[in-house]
């Protein structure tokens, strides 16, 4: 009876060891990501192959986040970590690496994927780059999600590491990657003829946060109101800015929407500009919760500031 019993013990640890490892569940590739983007790129690509998370939420700012003793927990566990690069989560994601303790994720690894290794980067900075400078990134602006084309260059780049980690998945990858660059390109097309008729306007921006944005839509940005990237401005920039806005006409200020915009708002009482505040990534704003969805709700709002503008004569 005493043996029954035990035999019974073990046929069912067995069955569910058994079932344990064929569940196509445990299948899945875990990826962490350091910021949403491109845990929706990702999520694109990988389908119901991968389990994606991001460290970094919609409204958080990916330069300063505090190294969580749970995402550490997350990174050990990961079969890929894909991260922006550019020096950008250089204040806490080396903490979170080596916390991990998941040799898989260390550089040169399987498991690691800088995003930006096939990027055209804006703003490198030439000569000798300190800390007295602000929060100056010595690779280049690594915000360069923010131009749709860049997301499509960072998708081939998951695709090719996702069928690396699990080649039987290969054509599934390659299919959803296919349908994510189509359905993309088909937009960025349309994003760009309505925004044409704007090409040329000047405006402000708090931080640089939008030159990749600027750049693919033709804008400029004719000064910040950071005099310092990451340091908040004095009050003699401040007025240095206002009147800046004043003496061009300016009648935009970007802000992002993980950036306090009381100064921001600050400046455009003063200079009698509009401040409009865009989301920077996914989840910046309620129901962005894919990467096409981010470029839609950007283009809609400033396609209406712009319009609004000209419908009051006023050059934008």
């Amino acid at each position: 009876m005493k043996f029954a019993k035990l035999a019974g013990i073990w046929i069912g640890l067995l069955a569910f060891t058994t079932i344990f490892f064929i569940n196509p569940a445990q299948a899945e590739l875990k990826v962490v990501t350091t910021i949403p983007d491109l845990a929706a790129i990702t999520q694109e690509i990988g389908g119901n192959k991968v389990k994606v998370q991001s460290i970094a939420k919609g409204y958080q700012d990916p330069h300063f986040l505090e190294a969580k003793p749970s995402y550490m927990v997350q990174l050990n566990q990961a079969d890929l970590l894909i991260y922006v690069g550019l020096q950008l989560e250089i204040g806490w994601l080396p903490l979170l690496i080596q916390g991990a303790r998941n040799p898989a994720l260390n550089l040169g690894g399987k498991g690691n994927l800088d995003a930006s290794r096939a990027i055209q980067v804006l703003e490198v900075p030439t000569g000798e780059v300190d800390r007295s400078m602000g929060d100056i990134h010595p690779e280049g602006n690594p915000h360069y999600l923010l131009d749709p084309r860049n997301g499509i260059i960072v998708g081939q780049e998951i695709l090719d590491r996702l069928k690396l980690l699990s080649p039987k998945d290969s054509a599934y990858f390659e299919a959803n990657f296919k349908n994510f660059r189509d359905k993309l390109t088909a937009q960025i097309a349309d994003w760009e003829k309505r925004m044409a008729p704007f090409k040329g306007t000047q405006v402000v921006s708090y931080h640089k946060l939008f030159e990749y944005l600027m750049n693919w839509l033709g804008f400029s940005a004719a000064g910040y109101i950071e005099e310092k990237p990451g340091i908040p401005p004095t009050a003699k920039h401040l007025a240095f800015i206002t009147e800046l806005i004043k003496e061009k006409k300016i009648k935009i200020i970007l802000n992002g929407n993980y950036t306090d915009p009381k100064i921001a708002q600050l400046v455009a009482d003063k200079s009698g500009a509009k401040l409009v505040i865009l989301p920077a990534a996914v989840g910046g704003e309620e129901d962005i919760d894919i990467y096409p969805k981010l470029f839609e709700r950007i283009i809609s709002k400033l396609e209406v500031e712009f319009r609004q503008l000209q419908s009051f004569n006023v050059r934008p």
